[in-house]
């Protein structure tokens, strides 16, 4: 087991995980809640990275931080670097490649919410504020965990975008799954199997946990 590359990855997951969370949880009350007629495209936009292959995604990101581009070159005055092949470029890849899995889960809960409730809540004098933070948000829990899960999990598993984005840099950019592809490269088929395993049964964990509290939810729900 690598373990320069084990830590890292798991660096790498917490920080797009807890970004996604920021960042998922608007966008996913705007697509649950808006109706503007227009609202289509943004969820196409927010599904891309299912379909997309991640050297599309990953070949852009380079290029939006190149120096050629607006984002390169704000990013090389603040700080004097470039985010291609660094761990904040990684981040911000895993952010974008992983974002339907934060927001699609918390989108179907808000959705699932009675909308009596919201409705009774706005009749009552609440403010949209109020009626997300003590109605929405709580009785969607089991979805908002779901998203952080599933966004973590994703991105412990990536390999295309990080592979385009970050190269592979020991202590740097180097996660398990390409650490994975240079055993492979080299043959050492024994360390592949072992990393492998760890990160099938880490993932499979994940799920269980996913669908026994979604399952342990709707049972508590139907009661």
């Amino acid at each position: 087991m690598n373990w320069q590359a084990f830590t890292l990855t798991a660096r790498l997951a917490a920080a797009a995980a807890a970004i996604l969370m920021l960042v998922g949880l608007p966008i996913a009350l705007w697509v649950a809640y808006s109706q503007r007629r227009w609202k289509f495209m943004v969820e196409s936009v927010v599904a891309l990275p299912l379909i997309l292959p991640p050297t599309v995604l990953g070949f852009y990101l380079l290029v939006a931080f190149g120096t050629a581009a607006p984002l390169g070159r704000w990013y090389m005055r603040i700080t004097g670097g470039t985010l291609a092949f660094t761990f904040s470029g990684l981040v911000i890849g895993s952010v974008l490649y992983s974002l339907p899995f934060a927001v699609h889960p918390m989108v179907a809960g808000f959705r699932s919410i009675d909308q009596k409730l919201i409705a009774a809540a706005r009749t009552l004098g609440a403010g949209q504020g109020k009626i997300y933070w003590q109605i929405v948000l709580p009785l969607a829990w089991p979805s908002l965990i779901t998203a952080l899960v599933l966004s973590f999990a994703h991105t412990v598993g990536e390999f295309g975008v990080v592979l385009m984005v970050g190269g592979n840099i020991p202590g740097v950019t180097r996660t398990l799954s390409i650490d994975i592809y240079d055993q492979v490269e080299a043959l050492n088929y024994s360390s592949a199997m072992q990393t492998a395993l760890v990160l099938l049964i880490f993932s499979y964990a994940l799920l269980c946990i996913v669908y026994g509290l979604n399952q342990r939810f709707l049972v508590g729900g139907s009661r």
